[in-house]
C-alpha cells in the first residue's frame, strides 16, 4: 500500500484485502531471493542469492514443521492452499482485487 496514511473508514477494507488476497499470494506464489552469506579471501561477507523460493517453500524445509504451526493449522491445509491456484492465477486475482479496493477509495462525484 505504500507509506501513506490510510483513513480509518478504509482500514477494514485494506485489512480484508491483505488477509484474503495479498498475504496468500506472497506466501504461496511469489518467490523471493533466499540470501546466502559468502566470505571472500579477505573475510568480507556478502550476500548472494542462488535460491529463489516462496515463504511456504522455505518454511517446508524446517525440521519438525508441524510442531511450529498453530493447533488448527495442518501441513496438508497449507499444501492445499498453495496448490489451489497457479502462481499466475493468484497474481491476477490479487491485482483485480487491488484495483477494486483502490477504486473504492475514490470520491464519488454526485450529479
Amino acid at each position: 500500500m505504500g507509506y501513506s496514511h490510510i483513513p480509518a473508514p478504509h482500514a477494514a477494507a485494506v485489512e480484508a484485502f491483505y488477509e484474503k488476497y495479498f498475504n496468500p499470494y506472497v506466501n504461496f506464489h511469489r518467490p523471493s531471493g533466499v540470501p546466502e552469506e559468502v566470505a571472500n579471501a579477505k573475510g568480507k561477507i556478502r550476500r548472494v542469492y542462488r535460491w529463489y523460493a516462496t515463504p511456504w517453500e522455505i518454511l517446508r524445509q524446517l525440521p519438525g514443521l508441524a510442531g511450529h504451526l498453530k493447533e488448527d493449522v495442518t501441513i496438508a491445509d497449507l499444501e492445499r492452499q498453495a496448490r489451489a491456484q497457479t502462481d499466475t492465477a493468484a497474481a491476477r486475482e490479487m491485482q483485480v482485487a487491488k484495483q477494486k479496493l483502490f477504486a473504492s477509495f475514490r470520491p464519488r462525484l454526485s450529479a
